[in-house]
């Protein structure tokens, strides 16, 4: 079959090298054409092919830089090798330029999915991954063997900065660790980004002299490039430990370069998946988030967004999240038919911290910890601000239910001694015992800690 550029790609017979990058896609063509045919369209249109015979190729290209189709499958998952010298290492934009460009819009296709890349050890050294990973955003937080417990401002736009700082410290001084900014915050009239980082970690600094714990703001730097510098600098220099990067929307070269400038400042990045659902929710085409969580972890993100493993709102269903939890977490990668997934040894990249955020409410907790264990981020909107006595009392049945959780006590057992898990129930369950607690009440104790004496951070 010589139908593009007289090469033919299809090769069953291949066997993919340690120097192939290898890509597992899902094709599927337009009526009439074959997906053996469709497969010869996306290998040579993504490297050495055009869709006519050229004067301009030779043995020697053919020879060294021809991708090979190696497997073809009734249901239209096909996976290509590709020389990895076809690609520029350390260079995102221009692998993915490849691998997921122009295939995309060619007329032979009716979808085209990208489920997932096998790196090779030439182009994994070419990143620097996360900078902390795991272990070390635990030195960071102080925060071992449970998840990190957080929340996000709400409303997601519409406070001022006044307001924002004061939601921050009730969460944190109700027992939450992290306060995040939402993904569409980011210097509104009404709440300019410069005003809120330092009304807001001036809050993070007071919440914690008087719990004696370590707090993290993730203030959402998300803008232009040379813009998200000058807005890390600030954070960096307000005591911030972190910067919040949608990483979707800013694009993969921006993301690149504030890593880099995290590294010299020794900033962790938060990466939140706002758009990827543009990306993700057909299951036939666009990009899997298995693909793109790789790359995240690739290019250096400390903590990402994979979703709740449909227990929250967000779409996900529970064995596609805990395979991208354990493709961010583990050094190895096997094989699995089922989520189409190719085997990636991730050498000396360290693991990312995954965030489950969209949905969740205290009763949330146990049945993530069960599916996702505790090496996660569990960030909670609507499920703490939506508590009948507000934020304080909402992140204060939040660490109740981790508490119960951990000491292995149902929820409503935990609830009988303690009002505001109880409280929690009445709204987003059912609870044994009915304990009422008074707003007001619950609102001047979160005021009164205001008051206790000031320690220096640590």
């Amino acid at each position: 079959m010589t139908i593009y550029g007289n090469l033919d790609f299809v090769d069953k017979q291949y066997k993919p090298k340690k120097t192939d990058v290898l890509l597992n896609y899902i094709v599927t063509p337009i009526k009439g054409t074959t997906i053996e045919r469709a497969a010869e369209y996306i290998a040579g249109e993504s490297s050495i092919g055009t869709w006519t015979k050229i004067q301009t190729m030779n043995p020697t290209i053919a020879k060294t830089l021809k991708p090979h189709v190696y497997s073809i499958k009734k249901n239209g998952e096909v996976k290509i090798a590709y020389p990895e010298h076809l690609f520029e290492p350390g260079n995102m934009p221009g692998i993915l330029s490849s691998i997921a460009g122009n295939i995309y819009g060619m007329k032979e296709l009716a979808k085209l999915r990208l489920e997932d890349i096998r790196f090779t050890d030439t182009i994994l050294k070419s990143f620097k991954g996360p900078q902390f990973g795991i272990e070390g955003i635990r030195k960071i937080t102080k925060v071992k063997n449970r998840p990190l417990l957080g929340t996000i401002v709400k409303p997601k736009v519409g406070l001022t900065s006044e307001q924002h700082a004061d939601v921050a410290w009730q969460a944190w001084t109700g027992g939450l660790d992290v306060v995040k900014d939402d993904e569409n915050l980011t210097s509104m009239s009404f709440n300019r980004f410069k005003k809120r980082a330092k009304l807001t970690f001036a809050a993070r600094d007071r919440a914690e002299r008087v719990t004696n714990e370590i707090k993290i703001y993730l203030c959402n730097v998300t803008a232009e490039t040379e813009e998200m510098k000058r807005r890390a600098k600030l954070v960096k220099k307000l005591g911030g430990e972190y910067i919040m990067i949608d990483i979707l929307t800013v694009g993969w070269a921006a993301v690149q370069t504030m890593r880099d400038w995290c590294q010299k400042h020794k900033m962790a990045i938060h990466a939140h998946r706002a758009m990827h659902g543009a990306l993700t929710r057909d299951k036939r085409h666009g990009i899997d988030m298995f693909a793109i969580a790789k790359i995240s972890r690739l290019i250096g993100v400390d903590q990402l967004h994979i979703g709740t493993a449909n227990i929250g709102k967000m779409e996900g269903a529970p064995d596609e999240v805990l395979a991208i939890e354990r493709m961010v977490e583990k050094q190895e990668v096997f094989a699995d038919e089922f989520h189409h997934v190719l085997h990636q040894k991730w050498g000396k990249i360290k693991p990312v911290l995954a965030v489950a955020s969209g949905g969740l409410s205290p009763l949330s907790i146990p049945k993530i910890v069960r599916l996702m264990g505790t090496d996660i981020v569990m960030q909670f909107g609507g499920g703490c601000h939506g508590h009948p006595d507000g934020t304080f009392a909402g992140a204060k049945a939040i660490r109740q239910a981790w508490e119960a959780t951990e000491k292995g006590i149902s929820l409503s057992q935990y609830a009988k001694d303690h009002q505001e898990l109880a409280r929690a129930l009445m709204k987003w369950g059912k609870a044994k015992r009915r304990v009422e607690q008074p707003k007001k009440k619950i609102k001047k104790k979160a005021k009164k800690v205001k008051k206790k004496v000031k320690k220096k951070r640590r």
